[in-house]
């Protein structure tokens, strides 16, 4: 049996692959000799212009694309005057993963979701932590083929109550995506995008008719940060958190702390203040720790301290539920009520401890907490 046969055996036995699987050099080798395998379905929003030309319309870089040209994220090309998705149903990622390492904190805890990925990225964060898979073009790493049915189906046989879209930007993948989700909804599966928010709202809207639950990271809070170090505008991931608030999926947030590049607490502060104002004192907020990483290793872990800190001006600015993410057993891990400071939920890493929770209300004074509990 070759490689990718291999390959596709360990992913009907429900085996790990791609990040966290194999390792980086296995992934590069198995793509080198099994050659590329692409979809060629076509995309969605997108206008057709003269002579073969197309504009994309999926997200805020509206790349406009003459004949046999891809666009920024690398996996959308056009043809002949066509737009073609290249990473249908093409998974380079797959895993059971517990859904607090997405993370989500206020969805089904203590569960676990299918955690699927293809290639691509429609920027280019100098810190990515999944950059082999991301920031690559699909060619250059091994994936294997899981039809939408297929990924529902081994969500529902997996034991996983949800399907997560993570690991990469899931806008790239936006068709699989949803209809993926279409069927996971069919078998009463949770949908779960976990996205840095750089999408139109047309797509956006239609997408979230169909998801439960968004995690956006936001990844700063000036245009300037979004330009040198994510290659990206900050204005469409508030205005993408804007529409998830206002809309009936749940919305976290998750914003990762770089010493010196996003750290000042001034910042912070406005930050945390327009996410009150904009969506609301109840939406979780994460912050956490960078590691360093891909292009930004120059710089040490972010100080528990400068996290501890952020954490407590959101609670000041009147967020409700704010974390300290990727310090495992740190109790800003934990979940407590706001009405008489019970631990509610407790946390260990991902797993969970305890849960005193009662259809959504705290057990000790009958508080409801926002989120998705069944």
């Amino acid at each position: 049996m070759n490689r990718r046969g291999f390959l596709r055996g360990a992913a009907g036995a429900g085996l790990a692959i791609g990040a966290g699987g194999l390792p980086s050099f296995g992934r590069r080798l198995a793509a080198a000799n099994a050659g590329p395998n692409l979809s060629r379905v076509e995309a969605r929003y997108y206008v057709k212009h003269p002579d073969r030309e197309i504009e994309c319309k999926l997200c805020p870089r509206l790349c406009k694309l003459g004949d046999k040209e891809r666009g920024y994220c690398g996996v959308r090309e056009n043809d002949g005057g066509t737009y073609y998705t290249l990473v249908y149903g093409k998974v380079c990622s797959a895993n059971v993963d517990p859904i607090e390492k997405k993370p989500f904190f206020h969805v089904l805890p203590g569960t676990t979701a299918f955690s699927l990925a293809t290639a691509g990225c429609n920027v280019n964060c100098k810190f990515c932590q999944n950059w082999e898979i991301a920031q690559v073009r699909p060619e250059q790493v091994e994936a294997f083929d899981l039809a939408p049915e297929a990924a529902a189906a081994r969500a529902a046989g997996s034991g996983c109550p949800s399907i997560a879209y993570t690991y990469t930007e899931p806008t790239v993948f936006y068709e699989y995506m949803y209809d993926t989700a279409v069927r996971a909804k069919g078998r009463r599966l949770r949908n779960l995008v976990v996205t840095g928010g750089h999408i139109n709202p047309e797509p956006l809207t239609d997408l979230l008719a169909v998801v439960d639950a968004v995690k956006v990271d936001l990844k700063g809070f000036s245009e300037e940060f979004y330009s040198e170090y994510v290659r990206g505008k900050l204005k469409p991931v508030l205005e993408t958190i804007r529409t998830v608030a206002k809309s009936k999926a749940w919305l976290e947030i998750v914003a990762l702390i770089i010493p010196t590049l996003n750290d000042g607490l001034p910042q912070i502060r406005e930050m945390c203040r327009w996410i009150k104002g904009e969506a609301g004192d109840s939406v979780p907020v994460h912050f956490t720790r960078f590691q360093p990483m891909y292009l930004v290793k120059n710089l040490p872990p972010t100080p528990v301290s400068t996290l501890e800190a952020a954490r407590n001006i959101a609670l000041e600015e009147g967020l409700r539920f704010v974390y300290v993410g990727n310090v495992p057993g740190h109790e800003g891990g934990n979940t407590y009520c706001p009405g008489c400071g019970q631990a509610l939920i407790t946390r260990a890493g991902y797993s969970i401890e305890t849960v005193r929770l009662k259809k959504g209300k705290c057990t000790a004074c009958g508080t409801p907490i926002p989120g998705i509990w069944s």
